[in-house]
């Protein structure tokens, strides 16, 4: 993939707090893209990045420039919901750093997570994408998700309400 050759992915650690939470809340400021309306404190989030252990089916995936280290997105598998049927499936989320976009970073996060998930006892893979995001469309299409549905005005945020379409991939 052009671009990406000086881009490492590694699961993420503790020392990565502060540059996720960063960019985590880029997307709570200033996008629809989460439904999150407050920033979080790199405190505030830590409990977020220790229930993605480096093994099990909840990972987290983060890519970084291979010279200075910073931070160039994340990928995560987290419970899809909490109830003990839903077990064997997982939400899966994909953030790229802003000025990032366009260098296959999104594809590189998304082939390892799904590398590292292939020995779980998982079954499928769900993705919500808040309309419009043709980029994590064709992102999540690309790695076999199909559309199965779209939660119609489910969120509000910036005085107004969003859509999520819904995105499922058998494991």
């Amino acid at each position: 993939m052009p671009g990406t050759a000086e881009v490492q992915v590694r699961p993420g650690v503790e020392e990565d707090l502060k540059p996720l939470t960063d960019l985590y809340n880029h997307y709570v400021r200033e996008t629809p893209i989460t439904f999150d309306t407050e920033p979080f404190t790199p405190q505030e989030r830590r409990p977020w990045l220790l229930s993605h252990p480096e093994d099990g089916p909840h990972r987290l995936r983060v890519a970084t420039d291979a010279d200075s280290q910073e931070i160039l997105g994340y990928a995560t598998s987290s419970p899809y919901r909490a109830k003990p049927a839903y077990a064997t499936s997982v939400e899966t989320t994909v953030y790229v750093a802003p000025g990032a976009g366009g260098r296959g970073i999104g594809s590189l996060l998304y082939t390892s997570l799904f590398a590292a998930l292939a020995g779980e006892d998982l079954h499928r893979a769900y993705a919500g994408i808040a309309q419009p995001n043709a980029a994590s469309a064709r992102l999540h299409a690309r790695f076999g998700f199909r559309h199965v549905g779209t939660y119609r005005e489910v969120g509000r945020k910036f005085g107004r309400y969003w859509d999520v379409a819904w995105y499922e991939k058998p494991l």
